[in-house]
């Protein structure tokens, strides 16, 4: 398995890292903690004998410029940091293998672009933990490395437990492949003993009993709807039963009824949840993703728990 961190050396960043023990990881593994010096003005131009000497040993055009970046102080600075966090991840993971880096310019677009050189199966970042109306307003880089990533991408947030408490997993499905593919990550997770895994399903009934009451010769109909409704939450619970039933730790199911987004959040309030496990819905475009969100960007946001949004391969 190899993990992308995005490291910035702050209490965050720091939690992100502590984490990773309650994220089912394996025994063994790649670890690459990246930390961004996020400056507005590049560093001084190289002169031509530094280009000729950094050319030798670059491939292209983005490496050499990379190089170069990193002799500016900044740069330097947050190398110190990620190296920090890389004694503390091999403390933490004594046989997994650890690398650093750093760079200069904006995190979020370094990180992705480091990930789709790297090819990670998941990058970890951590969350500042903004406000509502500082979210929408101003964006934050775990927003955008979710947004624009080709992989899973887990966005973490500590919570105050108790000491060797179980870890808690919701997955969110909604029968989707998304979903499903959420599901089969969890299920290859080597969790450790006592882990709990409760799968929660959200059924939107609003809709149906509106038009119910704008169009009553529309109930009969209507219900039987939810009756064929009922029985697919019963088909889709046995089915994910069915994937983590490999796990052979305990797993349960929960129905709720209102908006996703809410609920899954609500849920993992509730229940004291480690973390939230969701499927990406993998729009096509930028656009898409900008224009029309998705259930998994917004219970990022929202849930007060860890939040890992899988992505179909990774």
């Amino acid at each position: 398995m190899k993990i992308l961190i995005g490291y910035d050396g702050s209490e965050c960043a720091d939690v992100a890292l502590d984490d990773l023990t309650q994220a089912g990881l394996p025994a063994s593994g790649e670890f690459h903690i990246l930390s961004v010096a996020e400056v507005w003005l590049p560093p001084p131009p190289p002169s031509s004998y530094e280009i000729i000497d950094e050319a030798r040993n670059a491939t292209s055009p983005a490496e050499l410029q990379r190089d170069f970046s990193k002799h500016c102080v900044a740069a330097k600075e947050v190398l110190a940091l990620a190296e920090r966090a890389g004694d503390r991840l091999q403390t933490l993971f004594p046989n997994w293998k650890v690398s650093v880096d750093s760079s200069c310019g904006s995190a979020a677009w370094e990180l992705v672009a480091r990930a789709d050189e790297w090819n990670p199966d998941l990058i970890v970042v951590g969350s500042h933990g903004r406000t509502a109306l500082g979210r929408f307003v101003l964006g934050s880089v775990s927003q955008r490395v979710l947004t624009e990533a080709r992989c899973s991408v887990r966005i973490a947030r500590g919570r105050v437990e108790e000491p060797n408490s179980p870890v808690r997993i919701i997955v969110g499905t909604d029968g989707s492949e998304a979903s499903a593919e959420a599901l089969r990550a969890v299920a290859a997770r080597p969790w450790p003993a006592r882990s709990e895994i409760k799968v929660v399903m959200v059924d939107d009934p609003l809709a149906p009993e509106f038009l119910a009451k704008v169009i009553p010769s529309l109930g009969k109909t209507l219900e039987e709807d939810r009756q064929e409704e009922r029985a697919w939450v019963e088909k889709i619970s046995t089915r994910s039963l069915d994937i983590l039933r490999q796990t052979g730790i305990k797993v349960t199911c929960a129905v709720r009824e209102g908006d996703p987004k809410h609920e899954l959040c609500k849920a993992a309030e509730e229940w004291n949840a480690s973390c939230i496990f969701v499927g990406s819905a993998g729009f096509s475009n930028r656009l898409e993703r900008f224009v029309l969100g998705s259930i998994s960007a917004a219970v990022a946001a929202r849930a007060h728990c860890s939040v890992e949004v899988v992505r179909k391969g990774s």
